[in-house]
């Protein structure tokens, strides 16, 4: 244990608890994280592949009820029914094809189903942020053909707020659209695809692209095995180190003193003034 001591010293006890605090963050945070955005990102590739084979099915037998959920976003789907344009709001700071838009959110009174949130598609900003001349949906009877979306997680720290006439969120969230405008909606919503009543600029499918996040989390995952084993190999290489320092000492000092003439100016110093731990 005495040939260990050196372990408590405070640079070598720091060093330790860095490497194991960062192997810990590897295996617990930073891999999980990479490999669930993978998991979330295959997941919805496979959804929209699917999506494009499938054909719509009637929105009421996914969502027959106004409290319904469903697994199946992206899925196609047809309803009939009503625009409810007096709940209507914007999306901001949306980026459609690498340009600014407001996405137009209007809820959809489905005959014989629930009331849900409609993305009739996009619009440019005008004048940096203002928002353009939006046509109104129509005021008749229509059905639509759409796609199923899970709605999103509320963006934290940013207000809705009403400009330019008009009610503006940072995020779809049903849950919240309901709550601004008193019109009760379904969790999930739907995007139009091209050419639907009331519908605006067609918001594009993503791209079927898996992304870098797998090859992230097995890095981390690697970093993890990495640094521990990196710690060891400097506490093995200081253990050795130590030794060969002892057996020169043992060996110097079963040869007996050296007279001073033929001292080095260290070892004179490291005679008179003790030997540097």
């Amino acid at each position: 244990m005495r040939r260990l001591g050196f372990l408590l010293r405070p640079q070598w006890l720091a060093l330790i608890v860095v490497v194991l605090a960062f192997a810990y963050l590897c295996f617990t945070v930073l891999a999980p994280w990479q490999l669930g955005k993978n998991t979330k990102t295959s997941r919805e590739n496979s959804q929209i592949a699917n999506s494009l084979q499938a054909e719509p099915v009637p929105l009421t037998d996914i969502l027959p009820h106004q409290d319904s959920t469903s697994d199946d976003q992206w899925r196609r789907v047809t309803a009939t029914g009503r625009y409810l344009p007096e709940g209507q709001v914007l999306a901001r700071l949306r980026v459609i094809e690498g340009e600014p838009a407001f996405e137009v959110l209007t809820p959809f009174a489905v005959e014989g189903g629930p009331t849900i949130l409609v993305d009739r598609g996009y619009v440019r900003p005008v004048e940096g942020s203002g928002v353009p001349a939006i046509d109104p949906p129509p005021t008749d009877t229509v059905s639509i053909t759409a796609r199923l979306r899970d709605s999103e997680a509320v963006a934290t720290g940013k207000e809705p707020f009403r400009a330019d006439g008009a009610l503006q969120v940072y995020s779809i969230n049903t849950g919240q659209v309901s709550q601004l405008t008193g019109t009760p909606l379904a969790g999930s919503y739907l995007q139009l695809v091209d050419n639907q009543p009331g519908g605006l600029g067609a918001i594009p499918l993503p791209h079927l692209d898996a992304g870098p996040f797998l090859s992230y989390g097995i890095q981390w995952i690697a970093f993890g095995i990495i640094a521990p084993i990196g710690l060891g190999y400097f506490m093995y290489a200081e253990i050795q180190q130590r030794r060969r320092e002892r057996a020169a000492q043992a060996k110097k000092d079963a040869a007996g003193p050296r007279p001073a003439a033929e001292l080095t100016p260290e070892e004179k110093l490291a005679d008179r003034y003790g030997k540097r731990r």
